[in-house]
């Protein structure tokens, strides 16, 4: 199965939205299944993993409802307050959901210790009775407190998104792979090879920009626990759809077709439950 393992679905308010600065003024505007569907169809992709971009029960419900309307969205990713006193609530209230498979925060947006609060880590953990994963979304300078973090959820599976986000842009590799590696060594842990031209210069980013920290993914992670993901829309904020693609194809054909076809889909298939 070729899967986009990370993209994104929304009715664009500037209130709701107001992460979209005005410098990202290609993406100000509605993005919905029907946009994606002639760009999957015309690659060749299965399907997409739709994942959460406002922090809100009504977006889990505006993306679920999406997926069973939509049959290219294979799994959901979709937003619980972990650290809530009403997180059995939510999570029952989706839990005939067949297509939400794991949840996320914007912990990009938190401050450095948010993730290791007792109450966020009960909620990890009712995430994993119930068999959720969960999408890591942080900055390269949490990398620290998040290896502390997935210590005290060694059953749950987890998945960095974004490689972490590294600040290509100005070509700071080291130190991020320093504090990935431990990251790295732990087998529950997944990452996902997307996010990455609108880390660099937008516009004036090539692909030997990207490739120190693609190979530095595959060196720690190795093939089997990497996943392709457009980032679609915000990937246009930095280049089209089939620019990102085009990337990982090229960089994934060093590698033996079951290789290549686990990172192309088949280990996002596998990590979220999807099924053809």
């Amino acid at each position: 199965m070729r899967l986009d393992s990370h993209q994104h679905f929304w009715k664009y308010n500037p209130e709701k939205h107001s992460w979209i600065t005005d410098d990202m003024k290609v993406i100000q505007e509605n993005f919905l299944p029907d946009d994606l569907n002639p760009i999957l169809k015309e690659h060749q992709i299965d399907g997409c993993v739709a994942v959460q971009a406002d922090e809100s029960i009504r977006e889990t419900a505006f993306l679920c409802d999406l997926a069973q309307e939509h049959e290219q969205i294979k799994a959901v990713v979709g937003w619980a307050d972990l650290g809530s006193d009403e997180l059995d609530k939510d999570l029952d209230q989706f839990a005939s959901q067949k297509k939400l498979k794991g949840y996320r925060e914007i912990l990009q947006a938190k401050p450095v210790d948010y993730m290791l609060r007792k109450e966020f880590i009960r909620g990890i953990e009712k995430l994993g009775k119930r068999g959720y994963t969960y999408d890591i979304l942080i900055f390269h300078n949490q990398l620290e407190a998040a290896l502390q973090f997935v210590k005290k959820a060694p059953e749950q599976a987890f998945v960095i998104d974004h490689i972490a986000k590294p600040n290509i842009k100005l070509g700071i590799w080291r130190e991020w792979k320093k504090e990935m590696a431990p990251l790295a060594e732990r087998d529950y842990i997944f990452c996902k090879l997307s996010g990455i031209i609108t880390e660099a210069d937008w516009k004036n980013w090539t692909t030997k920009d990207l490739q120190v920290y693609l190979d530095v993914a595959l060196e720690l992670f190795g093939p089997k626990r990497l996943m392709f993901g457009s980032d679609w829309p915000v990937c246009k904020i930095a280049g089209e759809y089939e620019q990102v693609l085009e990337i990982i194809e090229r960089f994934t054909d060093r590698l033996s077709k079951t290789e290549k076809e686990g990172i192309m889909g088949n280990t996002a298939a596998e990590f979220y439950g999807v099924t053809v």
